[in-house]
């Protein structure tokens, strides 16, 4: 692709952009999470190209159709237009293995590759540990773990180096402690993360 390199931003889906209730599949249970279409605006606005890129087992587990997962999205970024943000691609990985599903870099290398994006000035964020792992493979500069607050901040989580304790943050599972301001008291995760964030505010100051 011509021209000068662009930076992104890399979203994952489930627990994310929406509410991950496990297994999302249809816009009746996709909820989306307060403040992401302020983060998307404000990132367009700094120049930031917009990229999810999703872990979709579902698929291959039988709980879900390629068309389902489709026409989902093809409802998802129609949302994202009515909120005045263009989405400049949707990887997924349909499968429980290969080197597309998170934590391999597959998608976002894909994404770098087909839309000229220069990973260094890029940023990422999930609310899994796979996420961030997938980013830093793939050489994206700034790497965020979004786990909803409340939640303590002090040094002991940030830059560990490890995989989180706490096994539902990489669990597939329902989320229903994700909603959109977070009831439940979440534990401090230990991460290879850039930063920990609690909401979609302070995922802006990250761009």
């Amino acid at each position: 692709m011509d021209g000068e390199p662009r930076k992104a931003l890399f979203l994952d889906r489930d627990g994310t952009i929406n509410v991950d209730y496990g297994y999302v599949c249809q816009k009746e249970r996709f909820d989306f999470i307060d403040g992401v279409f302020e983060l998307c605006r404000k990132a367009r606005r700094l120049g930031y190209l917009i990229v999810i890129a999703t872990n979709q087992s579902g698929i291959e587990r039988g709980y879900f159709t390629e068309a389902d997962f489709e026409a989902l999205t093809a409802w998802t970024l129609e949302r994202f237009r009515e909120e005045g943000v263009e989405i400049a691609a949707v990887f997924h990985c349909p499968t429980l293995s290969g080197d597309d599903r998170k934590p391999k870099p597959g998608m976002f290398l894909k994404a770098k590759a087909l839309l000229n994006i220069d990973m260094s000035a890029s940023v990422s964020l999930g609310d899994k540990e796979r996420d961030v792992e997938a980013g830093i493979a793939a050489g994206v500069g700034k790497n965020l773990l979004f786990v909803p607050a409340p939640f303590e901040k002090d040094a002991s989580f940030e830059n560990e180096n490890k995989a989180p304790e706490n096994k539902n943050v990489e669990n597939n599972g329902a989320f229903e402690n994700k909603q959109k301001g977070c009831e439940k008291e979440i534990k401090k995760p230990k991460t290879a993360a850039t930063a920990v964030v609690g909401s979609m505010k302070e995922a802006e100051e990250w761009l």
